[in-house]
């Protein structure tokens, strides 16, 4: 989901330092509270997890550049079930900002469309999370179909987002329609991928519950709300 260097481009950028700032505010709102909940070392752990996971994912998953951006396999919804909203919000932006720093610095002046497009959707499925998730239901326990709706909404989140700075960026011309529509469809490979990863990765949570230590993943993993 990297927009690719000039789509958006000039006066038109700075609207993406604004919702990359406002999306920054957010995380660090949602970091407050979990250090409230479960205690700063807990959050800097989950927090440096979620970061190396990311920045894996980037680097050693596969992903192609098609359309706008590049599809990649970003498992927002694994992190979220897993070590939390914050955290994850934070190895997002971080893994995101090492991997411009280190390997692609062409991508560093799309930083605030790339994060805003990547938290905007975690936002999202925390508070749908908290909808479709009954308060007794430790994430071990999630079905198939609560896996789905999250994952789908992650990454719907996103073709949105990307969609929309194309757009903006681009307009409305024919070749930039098409490339968009061809961007979201390639990613119904992954709407389909990971649900199935979230599940599998819940599933060795759960036979792992006695020996996994609370402070290195979210309360919510192993116990109700």
């Amino acid at each position: 989901m990297h927009i690719e260097p000039g789509i958006v481009a000039g006066a038109k950028i700075v609207l993406s330092y604004a919702t990359g700032a406002a999306a920054g505010a957010c995380a660090l709102k949602l970091a407050v509270d979990s250090v409230r909940e479960q205690g700063v070392v807990s959050f800097a752990v989950r927090s440096v997890a979620a970061t190396a996971l990311v920045f894996s994912f980037f680097e050693l998953l596969p992903h192609f550049r098609v359309g706008v951006s590049e599809v990649h396999f970003i498992l927002g919804s694994t992190l979220f079930l897993i070590l939390g909203a914050a955290p994850a919000a934070f190895g997002l932006a971080l893994g995101l900002l090492f991997q411009g720093l280190f390997f692609v610095p062409a991508d560093l002046p799309q930083y605030g469309m790339n994060v805003t497009t990547l938290l905007v959707p975690l936002f999202a499925i925390r508070s749908l999370a908290a909808r479709i998730i009954p308060p007794k239901t430790a994430y071990v326990d999630l079905k198939y179909r609560q896996a789905l709706a999250l994952s789908t909404a992650y990454q719907s989140g996103i073709v949105a987002w990307v969609a929309f700075w194309a757009l903006y960026g681009a307009g409305f011309g024919a070749a930039n329609l098409a490339n968009i529509v061809t961007f979201a469809a390639s990613y119904a490979l992954v709407i389909v991928i990971e649900p199935l990863a979230d599940l599998a990765v819940l599933a060795l949570a759960k036979s792992l519950r006695g020996v996994t230590a609370d402070g290195w993943v979210t309360r919510r993993l192993h116990h109700a709300a």
